[in-house]
């Protein structure tokens, strides 16, 4: 039986200001959706990192739920706003998810899941909308998972691409 392709192609989507608003889940914990960048460079295995806007971590581009829009897409949708990074999401499902304490307005902090979907890196936009916001880093799997904080998000990484292996259906399968 032949295996169906459930990677989606995706292109720069719009910005727009009213659909931005997130949908949270739970009044004591927030969801988010991620996208985890990947490439092949000269044969090497990369993961993207970003910095976050406020503490400079290094992180993976994530944001709320969007209404209309699949997890995957607003996984997507991040990539394209703070990386510049458009792809083909790979696989039908998250590969994992994570928490963390997102710093909120009036120095509140909120617990956030965080469900994680691997981006396969097609190429990088000239201009995005966080362009000047944030850094980029394209680093292997196992450096990533030294560099990010979250031991949750470090975890996920390292099981995504066990041995800098690529994810994805294997062939003749």
């Amino acid at each position: 039986m032949p295996t169906r392709n459930t990677s989606v192609k995706t292109k720069a989507p719009p910005a727009t200001s009213n659909q931005t608003k997130p949908a949270i889940t739970d009044e004591r914990t927030g969801l988010q959706y991620a996208a985890l960048p990947f490439r092949i460079e000269s044969g090497n295995l990369q993961v993207l990192l970003i910095s976050s806007r406020e503490t400079r971590r290094w992180v993976i581009p994530k944001g709320w739920p969007i209404r209309g829009l699949r997890a995957k897409e607003v996984a997507a949708r991040e990539a394209f706003e703070e990386a510049g990074v458009v792809g083909r999401m790979v696989g039908k499902r998250s590969v994992g998810s994570y928490h963390y304490g997102k710093r909120l307005p009036g120095n509140r902090d909120r617990l956030c899941r965080v469900k994680v979907f691997l981006l396969l890196f097609d190429r990088q936009l000239d201009a995005w909308p966080e362009k000047e916001q944030r850094e980029c880093q394209w680093v292997t799997p196992r450096r990533a998972a030294l560099m990010v904080d979250e031991g949750g998000l470090a975890e996920i990484i390292r099981s995504a691409f066990p041995a800098n292996q690529i994810p994805g259906p294997k062939p003749g399968k």
